[in-house]
């Protein structure tokens, strides 16, 4: 079985909605970390002070197959327009991987098994 980190890096107003698509699909355990955005454009607030936003950064460990479905129902959330986009989400393919609780593997092979 192949492995693919997924990282979601999306608005903090889009967090909750994010994990719960995510999860619907299958995805076991996510780590969730706070971070702080900063584009090209900066946007003023009051008094001419900058805010760049607080955003979410969502890391799941997937099959490789499922993460190509969590990376697309994900791209809906943070993506409802084509031309505005609220974040970024990409995967990146493991080559090792050491710590998965069983349990997690069981619950893809079942995945690629329904799937099929």
């Amino acid at each position: 079985m192949k492995f693919s980190a997924l990282v979601a890096i999306v608005p903090e107003d889009l967090e909750q909605e994010c994990i719960d698509a995510a999860r619907d699909l299958g995805a076991g355990g996510m780590t969730v970390l706070s971070g702080r955005g900063i584009s090209n454009t900066t946007r003023k607030t009051f008094f001419g002070l900058t805010y760049d936003g607080s955003q979410s950064v969502l890391l799941m460990v997937l099959e490789r197959a499922l993460s190509l479905e969590v990376l697309k129902a994900l791209q809906k959330v943070v993506m409802p327009d084509p031309k505005d986009s609220q974040g970024l989400i990409f995967t990146v393919p493991l080559e090792h991987l050491g710590g998965i609780d069983m349990a997690q593997v069981e619950k893809f092979e079942q995945h690629l098994k329904d799937s099929l």
